[in-house]
């Protein structure tokens, strides 16, 4: 079932940097088609993945089970917006359109955002993080078990530089439940929720679709470390979101909720390499 172009219009105008969202006009729905009317290649995307076990191994292992990436099912998340998310649940991670596009000084941007008005809906589920030694048993320390990850994605875009092979990463998500257990710790988190830091904080507004993402925006390259190496780095420019747990657990029993408001993560760098 379709929705109106004018929220596919908010989940675009929330892609985009405040400075620029400042300078547009306003827009009706078929100036929104002209717009999108560019050349390259487009793909209407349906999926679900399932994968028994994923293994890395390096001296021992550690083995993931029981994966699962698809839609959540459901179509109350974020129920205080007013409408149902997604409009059709299944689960199947779809309602997504990739456009691909060469520019012509050789770059390449790649935009993902829904076909439709709705924002996607996700779910990323697992069995259990387990470290397994070279040889011996094979029931070793369980990290982490039955991770349930449930959320709404606005939108993605790449920018691959053809300068500097530079990626930039902009993606605005937000997560409506996130539930896990860590065994070797005795804890679980139950009913995590990442927003964005001005969702639930305007006094007698009531919550709209552009303030519930977060952004993230990022720079993956190569770039070389300390020994002067080539590494995989990876910059993050922007992160800000509220990020509430509805309860930690200890020994099976709930110590209470955490919420930590307006957490901001900007210029940090990371290089990733072997030893």
């Amino acid at each position: 079932m379709k929705c109106s172009n004018s929220l596919a219009l908010w989940l675009c105008l929330a892609a985009l940097p405040a400075g620029a969202q400042a300078e547009l006009a306003a827009m009706d729905d078929g100036s929104l088609r002209d717009v999108t009317g560019q050349s390259g290649i487009s793909i209407e995307l349906e999926a679900k993945m399932t994968i028994g076990e994923f293994r890395y191994t390096d001296d021992g292992s550690l083995a993931v089970s029981d994966i699962f990436i698809g839609g959540a099912n459901r179509d109350d998340m974020f129920p205080e917006l007013g409408f149902a998310i997604p409009n059709e649940a299944t689960d199947w991670l779809d309602n997504v359109r990739m456009d691909i596009d060469v520019l012509d000084d050789g770059d390449a941007v790649i935009n993902v955002l829904p076909l439709y008005g709705s924002p996607v809906d996700f779910a990323v589920r697992t069995g259990s993080w387990q470290l397994l030694p070279e040889s011996g048993p094979a029931d070793g320390t369980i990290l982490a078990d039955n991770l349930n990850l449930e959320g709404i994605f606005g939108s993605f875009r790449a920018h691959i530089d053809n300068q500097t092979g530079k990626m930039n990463i902009q993606t605005r998500f937000a997560v409506d439940d996130l539930d896990v257990d860590v065994p070797f710790l005795a804890m679980g988190i139950r009913d995590l929720r990442i927003t964005g830091p001005d969702y639930g904080t305007a006094p007698g507004e009531s919550e709209n679709v552009v303030r519930v993402f977060t952004l993230a925006d990022f720079d993956i390259y190569k770039a070389p470390n300390a020994a002067n190496e080539d590494s995989l780095a990876v910059d993050i420019n922007a992160f800000d979101a509220d990020v509430h747990v509805g309860s930690v657990l200890l020994g099976g029993t709930s110590i209470g909720s955490v919420h930590l408001d307006n957490l901001s993560i900007h210029n940090t760098k990371m290089r990733v390499y072997g030893h």
